[in-house]
């Protein structure tokens, strides 16, 4: 349970990627889940105490299934269009507290497409590192459909859900 009325502290949070993940998952056949995630990512929070913002980046080219032609599938046209749409993106407007749990309301770009996404997120404590780096946790899920993002692969989702969900799990440092 956390004992935090923010998702943050007041501040400015970037991500530490070596310590931070962005993965997903879909169904494959209906059946059985197919994980994945994204290597290279940037993230930053800003907050004054009540109101937080921030922004995400995540290079496309950086997706890993665990299958180098799965992933050069998903690189193509049917997917990311990785050639043309280097990046997804995210921008967080509000962060809104529910209890022991946040939703972070934003949009979402993928394929040159802006959505508005609303994330779950749950604050996962804050601390101090070894190197005297005040930290913060932050975990965020979601879903979204790969239709709205022009994934036209697989329409009938036969093979691929068109749900795909999100996890994003963050360990974010303050600026200083």
């Amino acid at each position: 349970m956390s004992d935090s009325t923010t998702l943050v502290p007041a501040g400015t949070w970037n991500a530490d990627a070596s310590h931070s993940s962005v993965n997903f998952s879909v169904r494959h056949l209906g059946i059985a889940k197919l994980r994945g995630k994204f290597g290279e990512f940037s993230g930053s929070l800003t907050s004054d105490g009540t109101t937080t913002t921030g922004a995400g980046s995540i290079a496309v080219a950086s997706i890993s299934t665990g299958d180098e032609g799965r992933d050069h599938h998903l690189h193509g046209e049917e997917f990311f269009n990785a050639a043309v749409h280097t990046a997804i993106e995210y921008s967080i407007a509000s962060v809104e507290a529910h209890g022991d749990t946040f939703h972070v309301n934003g949009e979402i770009t993928i394929n040159g497409i802006t959505k508005p996404l609303s994330l779950e997120a749950a604050h996962g404590g804050t601390g101090i590192d070894p190197w005297g780096n005040e930290r913060v946790g932050v975990d965020l899920r979601g879903h979204i459909s790969r239709k709205d993002f022009g994934m036209t692969f697989d329409a009938d989702n036969a093979l691929v859900s068109d749900k795909v969900a999100i996890e994003l799990d963050f360990s974010l440092v303050k600026a200083a």
